[in-house]
């Protein structure tokens, strides 16, 4: 019988560790730059097969150097308002993660959240994007508009890196899109709403006050940040891994001066792409929605494999039904810290809030806890019936959820 020597033991041993290694690198990499609302355009929850709407770019971007990281044009879906919608707008800022580093950069400009060449040429409006009265009560025949997210800076950089071939143009972007909307009868809106998810989420704060003034005094402009209340908090190893990750993207993407000067004046740039420290400023009516144990911000902020160095957050991340009670105590320092943040906020009427207790991301794009027979709800109310009062003055929403496990409602996130 042949025998292997000890040095090829040893190599073999070198290629074991080196190929975890990868396996670990690559996971940390894909949460902290994965698309954080990455749903496949899919999920459970339908009544009706969905409206699919096609992509339209932004021809005249180009010559204002309004291009996704690889250069190509950015664009959005588009579906026309008719009867007592026809003169109201929903713009909704798709979300996918930031890029803060070359390294990733590169990946994402390959990618539908970096270049309109892959991104899906139609998607289903489903959620606050229906067509259908039954799962959009509120909005159904509104203009209703996806903006899709190719520039990794929450669409707020103004940069680029030649030698890599990239374009930090997020905020040249927005405008681009906005304008071109403009042109297409959004400036003779009766009323309007914009939205975002996660990434998306958080532009809609940035750029809320900036929406506001396209448009005259007798407009009613609202916002909505779906899963953006990004917290600057300490992760399980005592770091601050999302400061980190935000610090990339503020430094490398030139988003310093598209930050309010309010807070920029005050605090390094890097804090204020926080949305804690924006959300006071927002003079626009505002409406936060998030889950109080936020998913992706427990798996990329909270305890990413980057600070989980014995890996005892692995299941816990993965599925809230393993976390163990100290685990569960520290979750429950997260949702309080939370609550601690709004609260000042929660203070001005003409503000909304609805902040359930459950392990969920995103709840305005499903159907399924948008509005559906056994969406979330807190109280006697839903997300999608809380958002309308809130918008048409109906009633006011300050909405705080009772901490888990009680809400029986939850449509909570499992991942394999």
């Amino acid at each position: 019988m042949c025998k292997r020597s000890k040095s090829f033991g040893g190599m073999n041993l070198l290629w074991v560790f080196w190929f975890i290694g990868l396996v670990v690198l690559n996971l940390v990499q894909g949460l902290e730059n994965g698309n954080v609302t990455d749903m496949k355009y899919g999920g459970r929850g339908f009544y009706n097969r969905p409206l699919l709407v096609g992509l339209t770019l932004i021809n005249g971007a180009a010559a204002k150097g309004a291009v996704c990281l690889d250069g190509s044009l950015p664009g959005y879906h588009f579906h026309r308002g008719y009867g007592s919608g026809s003169n109201s707008w929903l713009i909704q800022l798709e979300g996918g993660g930031w890029c803060g580093n070359i390294r990733n950069c590169v990946y994402s400009k390959r990618t539908r959240h970096g270049s309109s060449l892959h991104m899906e040429k139609q998607i289903p409006f489903i959620g606050i994007l229906s067509n259908k009265a039954a799962e959009n009560p509120d909005f159904f025949n509104w203009n209703r508009i996806k903006v899709r997210y190719c520039d990794g800076a929450s669409f707020s950089g103004d940069s680029q890196h030649e030698a890599a071939g990239l374009y930090f143009r997020g905020q040249r972007i927005w405008h681009a899109a906005m304008d071109d909307l403009m042109s297409k009868g959004m400036r003779y809106a009766k009323q309007a709403l914009l939205s975002g998810c996660s990434a998306g989420g958080l532009a809609s704060i940035l750029h809320c006050d900036e929406f506001r003034e396209l448009f005259p005094r007798t407009t009613r402009v609202k916002c909505l940040s779906d899963a953006g209340l990004f917290l600057d908090t300490v992760d399980v190893s005592g770091r601050r891994s999302l400061r980190n990750l935000f610090g990339g993207v503020v430094t490398l993407q030139g988003v310093s001066k598209n930050l309010p000067r309010s807070c920029t004046s005050r605090l390094n740039p890097i804090l204020c792409f926080f949305p804690q420290r924006l959300i006071a400023s927002v003079r626009t009516p505002l409406f936060l929605l998030n889950a109080a144990y936020d998913t992706w911000q427990i798996q990329a902020s909270l305890a990413p494999p980057s600070a989980d160095y014995r890996w005892n957050w692995n299941d816990c991340r993965k599925n809230y039904a393993r976390c163990s009670r100290p685990q569960l105590k520290y979750l429950q320092g997260f949702r309080n810290q939370m609550l601690g943040v709004v609260r000042g906020f929660s203070r001005s009427h003409q503000n909304g809030l609805f902040i359930n207790s459950c392990f969920a991301h995103c709840q305005a794009e499903r159907q399924d806890t948008w509005f559906a027979h056994d969406s979330p709800h807190i109280g006697n109310r839903g997300i999608a019936q809380s958002v309308g009062n809130w918008f048409f003055d109906r009633v006011g929403v300050q909405a705080i959820g009772c901490p888990y496990p009680c809400d029986k409602t939850c449509h909570n996130l499992v991942f394999n």
